[in-house]
């Protein structure tokens, strides 16, 4: 069965790494892999336990699917919720607030602002929508094609790691902060630094080489536009309905994606209500409706997919051997769990994030006799830095990446010449930074231990 399920698993995670040379998506490649690992795993236990009856064996099923599919549940519901809130503002031409302040054409000074902005506004959003949103600005900011794609590679490298440091800033953050392995203030105050080196190096090291400046494209207005005061009032309210969700954790102990959709539905019926006003006055402006119908379902669906076929490993005992092999080859002190970390950021830039930090959770429980990482232990901090930002490595090793690599037809080759070496210095200095502060720094104040 062991063999059966693995086998399984590397050909699915073959064709999603793959999806762009076979031009298949990878959405559909994980809900073939989500359902046709359970599937194998329950016949092949069928087979090896011809005693037990049906019913039996049903329910067993039954109960190990239902405890899974609404742990998996609560980061697609959350993850719905957030997408859904982000493109409302886009819709409502919020993200017009910031960027029609940025006015620099000076080359090193736009990187800077850019990447900066990048790295806070990921933080606030996701790396994904935060990627698109800049990408658009930049579109608007600079008119030569090869010169814009030095910025947008930029703006991977700060996006993952803006996103690294934030409960709410990348998915893979977001399922250990749900999943209990991390908390709010822990996970922000013990990365943050080592997130805005991994940023702050590349940056300084290709602005050293730019000179000159940039040449604005022609400008062109199309759509509809949105009165100015209600541009700021969709990004006001939308903004603080994305920072509400840690608080309402925080306050109530309920799970974030109920705080994320009750930030939802304020928002939702904030819009009704103006589009109702505006649609008298001649004006058709959008509602939660409307956002919904150009959501990013295939990105929802693929979390749910690779998150249910990560979750038949866990039942059947293989992460859990996993576990144990790295244990024996790195150990589980310091600096062995280092290790483990740093070998899944490398990983991530070339199997997807999602899978592997859900493949790490299901490895360590952080509760019970087994618990060897209990939470907020170095390892899931380090962890949610190295899979956020080991995913700029390669083009495709982001969700970022993917949807600027989309947007823009970035060449694969021509990132891995340009960028993929600027990646790699921010991400081993950061690395660096997060090992130097938790030896010394966390370990020897008794403030930020206690803090952290």
């Amino acid at each position: 069965m062991v063999v059966a399920l693995v086998t399984i698993f590397v050909i699915g995670y073959f064709f999603i790494a793959m999806e762009h040379p076979f031009k298949i998506n990878k959405t559909a490649t994980a809900l073939a892999l989500g359902t046709v690992i359970w599937a194998t795993f329950s016949f092949c236990n069928m087979v090896a336990r011809p005693d037990l009856d049906i019913e039996s064996w049903r329910s067993f099923i039954s109960a190990n699917l239902i405890e899974n599919l609404g742990e998996t549940a609560e980061i697609v519901f959350f993850l719905l919720g957030a997408m859904t809130i982000v493109t409302i503002i886009e819709d409502y031409q919020g993200f017009r607030v910031i960027t029609d302040k940025i006015t620099t054409t000076n080359k090193k000074k736009l990187l800077w602002v850019v990447s900066i902005l990048t790295f806070f506004l990921s933080a606030l959003l996701d790396n994904m929508t935060t990627a698109i949103v800049m990408v658009a600005l930049l579109r608007k900011l600079i008119a030569d094609k090869k010169e814009r794609w030095l910025y947008a590679g930029m703006v991977i490298l700060a996006a993952n790691a803006g996103g690294a440091w934030s409960p709410i800033g990348d998915v893979t953050t977001i399922m250990l902060w749900i999943g209990g392995q991390v908390t709010t203030v822990n996970i922000i105050v013990k990365t943050i630094i080592a997130s805005l080196v991994c940023c702050v190096v590349p940056v300084f090291i290709l602005g050293s080489m730019l000179k000159g400046e940039i040449e604005r494209p022609a400008e062109t207005q199309s759509g509809v536009e949105v009165p100015a005061h209600l541009r700021r009032l969709i990004l006001i309210m939308g903004v603080a309905a994305l920072i509400f969700v840690p608080v309402f954790k925080t306050i109530t102990h309920l799970p974030p994606y109920l705080g994320m959709l009750f930030g939802l539905a304020v928002l939702w019926l904030t819009t009704e209500i103006i589009s109702r006003k505006y649609e008298k006055e001649g004006h058709k402006l959008p509602t939660a409706v409307s956002t919904l119908e150009h959501i990013d379902t295939p990105t929802i669906l693929f979390f749910l997919g690779i998150l249910m076929a990560v979750s038949c490993l866990k039942v059947s005992g293989i992460l859990g051997s996993l576990a144990g092999g790295l244990n024996s080859a790195f150990g589980t002190e310091a600096p062995g769990f280092f290790f483990i970390d740093l070998i899944i950021g490398v990983l991530s830039s070339v199997v997807d994030n999602v899978p592997l930090v859900a493949a790490a959770m299901g490895m360590y429980p952080i509760e019970g006799v087994d618990a060897i990482f209990t939470q907020n232990h170095p390892f899931w901090e380090f962890l949610a830095y190295c899979a956020g930002t080991g995913g700029s490595l390669l083009i495709i090793g982001s969700a970022a990446g993917v949807a600027v690599m989309g947007m823009e037809k970035i060449d694969f080759i021509w990132y891995l010449k340009k960028i993929a070496w600027l990646a790699l210095a921010g991400y081993i200095a950061g690395a660096l930074v997060f090992i130097l502060m938790d030896v010394t720094l966390f370990e020897s104040i008794p403030f930020l231990r206690d803090l952290a």
